[in-house]
């Protein structure tokens, strides 16, 4: 059952209070549930490859009630299934070319103007359609459609990739600067996928008559963002790669002087020492200070470089203080979206809720960054906890409950980002088929 609000603040003050060690404690070995659930994390995967009504190639749909490909995430589900090729059974698509499916899709509806498509799913008579209507960006495309070419040495679809991802770049560039400053602008809560969190609360879910370059009429808007910059940023970072590649020295240059362009603005802009924080700077120039999940998705773009001891002091500061802290991040099964001492944090747990439950995606992201930054014993903890909870439910739905682990709210389950949490930590933990019991 779901935490009321009093024992949701019990539960994080004993928390808050047990020593980190405690908190890190080795959780039991895994077991014959974790083999079952691997299993059925193998069939909820392979379920999920799926040829949409009105699109010829087969795509590792989200799953569960979302039945699509997202920009945020498909592209990188696609990466990670690929990356766990080895462990499905064979195909009549291989997982390498459905990854390459889940990037081409995208970039097969890009608009003549350079702008990729949200999402792409089923509308409401059942074909398959783009949408247009926010950003949804999360993981760069850019980034993922580099390492996958590194993955397959497929250089037809690394030039590909290069001339649709430079021409995304160029279409935010000119749409989601309206403010002059050289970062990403948020016009609306899909913006950065952030369903039902208070980051953007009584603001537009979705930007006005379905098109992302149309900004809702309120005061606050746009918003200057950390996470759709940070975005931005790494995927600067994979163009240049991707330009070197190509042979394209001098284009090379020209990225890796604009990634560090708007990774100044992000650090100088953005964040705040105060709280340790990265927050959106609305359009008074003032901070939206609600701590959410924005933190992570900065470091999962490397915006920080701990060779400059001004960057590693701001990361050890959120470290510390926000993404260590049991009283605000480091909760028992690790992110919750919002910081458990945050004002803003929602209690009880809604379904689909950026408001506080800790979700998959952030979790399966966190192999992007967490060991770069050093902070490998954490990583292993964190993956116990996740493939632990999953093992006990034997489900894959979206999000946790922060403190218990338990699924928040009923849903349909076979949600493909938490199955690869499930395979992708298991794997990493050692814990992959021939080591479990």
């Amino acid at each position: 059952m779901p935490l009321t609000r009093r024992e949701f603040c019990r539960a994080a003050v004993i928390a808050a209070a047990a020593p980190l060690s405690a908190l890190a404690a080795p959780l039991p070995a895994p077991d014959a549930s974790w083999r079952a659930a691997w299993d059925k994390a193998i069939s909820a995967v392979s379920g999920n490859v799926r040829t949409l009504p009105g699109y010829a190639r087969q795509l590792l749909i989200e799953g569960s009630s979302y039945n699509g490909v997202w920009l945020e995430c498909g592209p990188h589900e696609g990466l990670v299934y690929a990356q766990l090729a080895k462990f499905f059974p064979k195909a009549s698509t291989s997982p390498l070319d459905v990854a390459r499916n889940n990037h081409m899709a995208f970039f097969a509806m890009q608009r003549a103007d350079g702008q990729l498509p949200c999402d792409f799913k089923l509308n409401k008579s059942g074909e398959a359609q783009a949408f247009f209507s926010q950003l949804q960006m999360v993981v760069p495309i850019a980034a993922t459609a580099l390492e996958l070419a590194h993955l397959t040495g497929d250089e037809s679809f690394l030039a590909a990739a290069y001339d649709a991802c430079s021409r995304w770049d160029a279409w935010l560039r000119k749409v989601r600067n309206t403010r002059g400053t050289g970062l990403t602008e948020g016009f609306c809560t899909y913006d950065t996928g952030h369903d039902n969190s208070p980051r953007w609360r009584g603001l537009p879910n979705n930007c006005p008559g379905g098109e992302a370059r149309n900004i809702p009429s309120d005061k606050s808007l746009p918003r200057l963002c950390p996470d759709l910059s940070a975005t931005v940023y790494g995927g600067r970072v994979a163009l240049s790669a991707m330009a070197a590649a190509l042979g394209k020295k001098a284009e090379a240059n020209h990225w890796l002087d604009d990634s560090e362009s708007i990774r100044h603005l992000i650090l100088t802009r953005l964040y705040s020492p105060e709280d340790a924080a990265f927050y959106d700077l609305d359009a008074q120039d003032n901070f939206v200070r609600v701590r959410s999940d924005v933190i992570s998705r900065v470091l999962g773009e490397h915006v920080l470089h701990l060779d400059d001891r001004h960057d590693r002091r701001i990361f050890d500061a959120v470290w510390s203080r926000q993404l260590h802290n049991s009283a605000a991040f480091w909760s028992p099964f690790p992110f919750p979206s919002i910081a458990q001492d945050d004002p803003a944090f929602v209690r009880p747990i809604p379904r689909n809720s950026w408001g506080g439950a800790s979700q998959a995606l952030t979790a399966l992201r966190t192999l992007r960054w967490m060991e770069h930054f050093g902070k490998h014993v954490e990583q292993s903890h964190l993956m116990r906890q996740w493939c632990a909870a999953i093992a006990r439910q034997q489900q894959f739905s979206q999000q946790l409950d922060p403190v218990t682990g338990d699924y928040a709210q009923p849903d349909p389950g076979a949600y493909t980002p938490a199955a690869l949490v499930f395979l992708s930590f298991a794997q990493h933990l050692g814990a992959a088929p021939s080591a479990l019991v």
